[in-house]
């Protein structure tokens, strides 16, 4: 049995080129505000979504490296995109190009987050897929949550290095080369 309440169907829902997926959190990644467009894609109301982790909408298929790589991105008051995986109330998924900033007060400290999500490259998720599956399986080679992540982190930054490059510049490399 899955510790998510809806097992993944296996079934891709997809959105407009031309829209956009918005949601903002507070701090603590608990979701403040959802557009039509993530309730619609997500299936779910927008009473559904506030107050709740953003991470309602995880897939099991993302490696948690990839969440701590955004998570330490965004703490440290940068911007990062990054490909996600989602998953639908109902358990289908949805691929999308997320773009995730910080929100300043006026003094400079960090109040929330802010993320818009694109479709994707489906040439680039395809290349991103087999990325993840790789940091996946090695998280889930190991007994202990934190040493899974920690080994597949260590595997995600082992390959960046090896590729010369940031997480970032990644992304839109491989953007560029499914063009």
């Amino acid at each position: 049995m899955s510790k998510y309440a809806v097992e993944p169907t296996n079934k891709e829902r997809t959105f407009a080129d031309d829209e956009i997926i918005v949601s903002k959190t507070d701090t603590k990644g608990r979701l403040t505000y959802v557009n039509d467009v993530f309730c619609k894609v997500g299936l779910y109301t927008e009473s559904e979504l506030l107050g709740q982790p953003h991470s309602i909408v995880r897939h099991p298929d993302m490696p948690r490296c990839v969440f701590k790589l955004l998570w330490d991105t965004l703490e440290s008051g940068k911007e990062i995109f990054a490909y996600v995986k989602n998953m639908a109330k109902n358990g289908d998924h949805y691929w999308v190009l997320a773009h995730a900033t910080p929100s300043f007060d006026s003094r400079g400290g960090i109040v929330g987050y802010h993320s818009n999500r694109r479709v994707p490259d489906r040439a680039a998720v395809a290349q991103v897929e087999r990325l993840y599956a790789k940091l996946l399986a090695e998280e889930n080679r190991h007994a202990d949550r934190r040493q899974g992540m920690q080994a597949s982190h260590d595997m995600l930054v082992a390959f960046l290095r090896e590729q010369k490059m940031e997480y970032d510049q990644f992304i839109f490399t491989t953007i560029a080369e499914a063009a």
